[in-house]
């Protein structure tokens, strides 16, 4: 089985769009469709054939492009079964727990509410790539808008045991907006600040700050860190639970 190529690049104002790639096969995916005609030029950049659409949740810019992908490419569309509004041109829907192959490598689908009722993670474990949508960003994570705080954190939680060294591909650059306010409370996080410091200089020369890893999260991304003392001194909740400690922080980031 060979290894598969990853190929990011920037789609509508700070989205990412991502291409899998298989040499072996020819099979190429793309994660999400926010736009059909981006996404058509980065696969004519690389000379590859799109043949599946993995979608991670509803919302316009993820699912925009996908029912013209399709029909350009009769690309077989992945998505969550269960999420509030149907994905367009669903050809397999997925539900927490299910696996799948592509091109040969191992597909487990993480059910992630929260963001979404119904949104979905894609981890490839012998890759060691996890595509997360918009659950967990670079030093933040998605709003809550249709789940509850509870099922936030637990989404968070399950993605944060994930092995440290998998990649972390996610939906949208914030790592730079989101790095100014995990600053405000987690203030004496070493590594923190070097990242701070490295997303600054990336942004500066507009490179992407993605992907991370999930090391590198646990170690600087608050939303990720309930348990540290200094957040929970600053936040005034030292023996909250971790999710009421995750509640406050994005109750804090929501009116920053």
């Amino acid at each position: 089985m060979s290894s598969l190529q990853v190929f990011q690049f920037p789609i509508l104002s700070d989205n990412y769009g991502v291409l899998l790639h298989d040499g072996e096969t020819g099979l190429t995916a793309t994660v999400d469709a926010a736009d059909a005609k981006v996404i058509q030029s980065a696969l004519a950049e690389r000379g590859w054939v799109l043949s599946h659409i993995l979608v991670t949740h509803h919302h316009s810019d993820h699912t925009d492009g996908v029912l013209e992908l399709k029909q350009t490419f009769r690309a077989s569309v992945h998505g969550p079964g269960a999420d509030t509004r149907p994905i367009p041109g669903l050809d397999r829907a997925f539900s927490g727990g299910d696996r799948f192959e592509f091109a040969g490598h191992r597909v487990e689908v993480i059910l992630a509410p929260g963001h979404t009722k119904g949104h979905i993670v894609y981890h490839l474990p012998a890759d060691r790539l996890v595509f997360v949508g918009d659950v967990l960003f670079s030093l933040g994570c998605g709003r809550v808008i249709e789940g509850t705080m509870e099922e936030m954190w637990d989404s968070l939680d399950t993605l944060r045991r994930l092995p440290p060294e998998t990649a972390v591909y996610c939906g949208h650059e914030y790592t730079l907006a989101n790095a100014r306010f995990a600053l405000t409370v987690e203030p004496g996080n070493r590594d923190l600040r070097r990242r701070a410091d490295e997303v600054a200089d990336l942004r500066d020369r507009s490179l992407p700050t993605l992907p991370s890893t999930i090391g590198a999260e646990r170690a600087a991304n608050p939303f990720l860190r309930p348990e540290s003392p200094e957040i929970r001194r600053i936040l005034g909740m030292p023996e909250a639970s971790n999710s009421k400690v995750f509640a406050e922080l994005r109750e804090r980031k929501n009116r920053a």
